[in-house]
């Protein structure tokens, strides 16, 4: 079961969860152990464990304790992006298993499932999932995983996990609960009953737009943490020594950037939602938001870094807004230390279900005033 009542608190864990763990140096900052192979001794032990960097690594290792400690789970298996981590998770199932996603998940999770897994015999369905009679009613006999992103993307909705939990574990379903958006610092999904949690760690977790990562964490050690950690070694879609270096140097100060972007993101829904020009925005922090008041029971301390907005006007009309704006790099991704905006239709392509208006924003650190102004000029 995972860790409780740790006396220490997140901020402090994640400084300490992601310390030097070996070195003849007493260095403060952990080392990077490029080395691809590990000696072993003259009984034929490898010392620490280490025989190979695809099977572990200290700078893996260190970087699946620190989130398996922040997300309060028991295992933890970090992969080289967060799609070979989703990839990991479907590939834990077997043919002929049943899958239900959000009907607005994340676009390329729709086009694995479609143009991959659908081929190795996985069947899935798309669900509304802040309608929890809306995914008691696509259950079917063989349904073995729910997929919930709360919130997510790109429209921001709002999924009751404790509510979906309880749902899911009385038919004998796992619920996995995809948290790069809001990251540890403002939600735990195993709190709420969750049994997987997926990261991308490119995103918030590195924070720096210069790492790609991904992450699975488990609430229970078991069959189920045995082939996802099969899968890990075995496919060696793993993370570099560095890269993983990278992430836990981005977690030692996640707090603190989650927290700034979280306000710069509620100061500027505040301000886009009065505005003549906008037609509807989109962010959890607002109280217009049909699932605000579950955002305010599951999540804790704000709404997240992420928005999205729509424009009252047509494609043409949202993109030259966005070419507009002079702070807010045009850009894919999210989770950085500067404020990005993607216009997502574009990106997605024609088969894409996001509406031509959207802009996606991923608030950076900057001033809010700053931004506000960036905006300002914009909408003129």
């Amino acid at each position: 079961m995972p860790k409780k009542n740790n006396p220490l608190k997140f901020e402090t864990r994640a400084l300490k969860s992601t310390q030097n763990i070996k070195s003849e140096v007493h260095a403060v900052s952990q080392p990077i152990y490029l080395s691809s192979t590990f000696e072993r001794n003259k009984e034929g032990q490898y010392r620490e464990g280490y025989k190979y960097s695809r099977n572990d690594n200290p700078n893996r290792r260190a970087l699946e304790k620190s989130i398996t400690s922040l997300e309060n789970g028991t295992a933890g298996f970090a992969f080289g992006s967060g799609m070979a981590a989703i990839s990991a998770v479907f590939q834990s199932l077997k043919m002929g298993d049943h899958v239900i996603l959000p009907d607005d998940i994340y676009f390329n999770i729709n086009l694995l499932m479609k143009e991959v897994f659908s081929r190795w015999g996985l069947y899935y369905s798309f669900v509304d999932m802040s309608d929890i009679e809306a995914v008691s009613h696509a259950l079917i006999q063989n349904t073995r995983l729910i997929w919930v992103e709360s919130p997510s993307n790109p429209l921001l909705k709002i999924t009751d996990i404790q509510s979906l939990s309880k749902l899911a574990h009385a038919h004998q379903i796992l619920i996995a609960v995809d948290n790069t958006w809001p990251t540890p610092v403002l939600q735990n999904p195993f709190d709420l009953g969750a049994d997987i949690v997926v990261h991308s760690t490119t995103k918030y977790l590195g924070g720096h737009s210069d790492v790609l990562g991904g992450c699975i964490i488990l609430k229970e050690s078991g069959a189920l943490a045995h082939r996802i950690q099969s899968i890990q070694v075995q496919m060696g879609a793993i993370p570099s020594p560095f890269d993983c270096w990278l992430i836990s140097r981005g977690i030692q100060t996640l707090h603190l950037r989650v927290t700034k972007q979280t306000e710069n993101a509620q100061k500027l829904a505040d301000w886009l939602v009065e505005h003549p020009k906008i037609q509807r925005v989109l962010y959890p922090g607002l109280k217009n938001h049909p699932n605000h008041e579950i955002a305010v029971q599951q999540m804790k301390g704000g709404f997240g870094g992420m928005l999205s907005l729509l424009i009252n006007g047509d494609e043409v009309q949202t993109l030259s807004i966005a070419n507009r704006l002079k702070l807010f790099t045009q850009a894919t991704s999210l989770g950085g230390v500067e404020s990005l905006v993607e216009h997502r239709k574009s990106v997605e392509g024609v088969k894409s279900q996001t509406p031509e208006n959207l802009l996606r924003l991923s608030l950076g650190i900057e001033h809010i005033d700053d931004l506000i102004n960036d905006w300002k000029q914009a909408l003129i």
